[in-house]
This record gives C-alpha cells, sequence and structure tokens, in this order.
C-alpha cells in the first residue's frame, strides 16, 4: 500500500534528524510549513529548548503579499531574532519538505538577515 504524503515526510525528517542536530553554539534552525502560514524555530537539541522562533502569524512581519514573500519577510525576522540572541551560524532543517518555493524564501530570507549556514 502507497504512503501517504505525510508519511513520506515523515520518512524523510526522521532521516534527515538522525544526521543532524542543534546546540546552544550552532542551533537548527527548524521550519514548518501549513497551507496558510510558515513557522521557524531555532533549537537547541541538548538542552531542548527553543531559543529563538519567528512565524508569519506575528504582528512584526509582514502579512502582505504572497506566501513566498511572507516567507521571505519570516525569514529575515527569524535571523533578526537570532543577532538579538547572539547567534550567528546555524544548521538548517527543512523538516522533510523539498527546498524550493517558502522553504527556500525562507532560508534565503535568513541568509540576507546575516544568517551562516
Amino acid at each position: 500500500m502507497a504512503l501517504t504524503k505525510t508519511q513520506k515526510r515523515n520518512r524523510i525528517k526522521n532521516r534527515v534528524r538522525g544526521k543532524i542536530s542543534g546546540s546552544a553554539a550552532l542551533p537548527r534552525l527548524s521550519v514548518y510549513k501549513s497551507n496558510k502560514e510558515i513557522y521557524a524555530q531555532l533549537v537547541d537539541d541538548f538542552d531542548g529548548k527553543t531559543l529563538a522562533s519567528a512565524s508569519s502569524r506575528e504582528k512584526g512581519v509582514d502579512s502582505k503579499g504572497t506566501k513566498t514573500e511572507i516567507s521571505a519577510a519570516v525569514g529575515k525576522k527569524i535571523a533578526e531574532k537570532a543577532k538579538a540572541a547572539g547567534i550567528e551560524n546555524i544548521v538548517f532543517d527543512r523538516n522533510g519538505f523539498v527546498y524550493h518555493g517558502r522553504v527556500k524564501a525562507l532560508a534565503d530570507g535568513a541568509r540576507e538577515g546575516g544568517l551562516k549556514f
């Protein structure tokens, strides 16, 4: 029997998460997207803490334009919050999503904001 779209994404997610993890010095930028919104978190996996987060639902993020443009704004917002927390280098976790469209726009926005992958 064929796997559903969510089951395929979870298999990819588990495979990738076995290879990467975040620390306080090099946190993991985890991305989640739904049909309407996009979310980003900087995670320290050793302590199990979220160091910073941003989403398209926040008031500081410009919610005008296409979903791709909003994703880029979320990337810039998470980079701004990371800089305030003293974080410059990160590990990118696309969370099983294909690296194109909104996920790529968020990553490019974070790079424009000054984060190094």
